[in-house]
């Protein structure tokens, strides 16, 4: 069973270094415990309640053992702020000072630095680098959870060195950042538009045979989440970042207590709606989480299309096989959307 026994850190931001890509315009900051996060502040472009979403995001995804950056609560001091003419939020004509005060954090790959500047990691890796990915099937368990969460933006990656000290990397892991568009942004509801949440890179999905690939997520969620587990990751969150609201939250919080009984059908959903992504999945099958799936009418129905289902993965393995192989790997800064 997985938890989140261990409290949220709290620290404080002691450096800039450098501003990250994605409309939120997060920074990379060297903070009081030695180590290097990505910040969200409350006057970001998205809105303060981008910093709720990956506070509870990263928990919910903690607790049915998913590999997200571990969270912080970042204090930026109104010092910092004052002496680093790069904390600033960039709008269209203007650009106005950070707000000091409590930062989402999120923390910057591994943890580990070299030569005193954060370690490296990868926004990407080519198909043919990705079987060096140690936990590449995670990549399934995050789709359930991003179903559950209502993911309103694709699946946000870095890859991460598995032994940073050794060169060359010979192995990676996947970490999966940015929930901040989880429960539909600022909005808090939930639009479940079967393509959302995907991940871009469709080898990620390459070998889901059926329902069965997605546990042992599902069945955590069946296990290791209840509404006094959302509301105790709920109440990690600082009021400030929702305003105060404390009957959305609750609202929220139920929500996503009931929609966790749904999953398989928002993944069945997905499965339906984007067949590209899922060549190896021909139709529902009999396994552990049968109770996930779709009726049995629509199961017979699906089954019905067996044949020209058959036929289409057919012409998507063929396709696969002729597409050129990209070499090589890019070094980019880890995504800070």
């Amino acid at each position: 069973m997985f938890t989140n026994d261990k409290a949220v850190a709290h620290v404080f931001a002691l450096e800039y270094i450098h501003r990250m890509h994605g409309g939120s315009q997060a920074k990379l900051v060297r903070c009081s415990d030695g180590r290097y996060y990505v910040i969200k502040f409350q006057n970001n472009p998205q809105g303060a309640k981008i910093l709720a979403n990956e506070l509870l995001g990263t928990l919910m995804a903690r607790r049915i053992g998913l590999p997200v950056p571990e969270p912080a609560i970042v204090e930026v001091y109104p010092q910092l702020v004052r002496h680093t003419e790069e904390l600033v939020i960039e709008h269209v004509s203007t650009r106005v000072p950070c707000h000091s005060g409590l930062c989402f954090g999120s923390l910057y790959g591994n943890g580990q630095a070299s030569l005193g500047r954060p370690a490296h990691t990868y926004d990407w890796l080519p198909d043919d680098q990705l079987q060096r990915v140690e936990n590449l099937s995670e990549f399934l368990g995050m789709l359930a959870f991003d179903k559950w969460a209502g993911n309103a933006d694709a699946r946000q990656t870095i890859f991460v060195p598995a032994e940073p000290n050794q060169l060359p990397y010979r192995s990676y892991r996947v970490l999966m950042i940015d929930q901040g568009l989880c429960f539909n942004g600022a909005n808090w509801n939930f639009l479940d538009i079967p393509r959302q949440g995907l991940c871009p890179r469709r080898a990620a999905y390459a070998s889901v045979g059926g329902m069965e690939a997605f546990e042992p997520w599902l069945s955590r969620l069946d296990h290791d989440v209840c509404q006094d587990t959302l509301k105790q990751d709920g109440q990690e969150i600082p009021p400030e970042w929702y305003g105060g609201d404390a009957g959305s939250l609750a609202q929220l919080l139920a929500s996503l207590d009931e929609r966790r009984k749904r999953v398989g059908s928002f993944l069945q959903s997905t499965r339906k709606a984007a067949e590209e992504f899922f060549p190896a999945w021909l139709c529902p099958r009999e396994s552990p989480s049968a109770k996930h799936c779709l009726p049995v009418e629509e199961q017979m129905s699906l089954n019905h299309t067996l044949e020209a289902e058959n036929l289409n993965c057919a012409v998507a393995c063929s396709r696969s096989k002729r597409r050129r192989k990209r070499g090589g790997f890019q070094y980019l800064a880890h995504a800070g959307c």
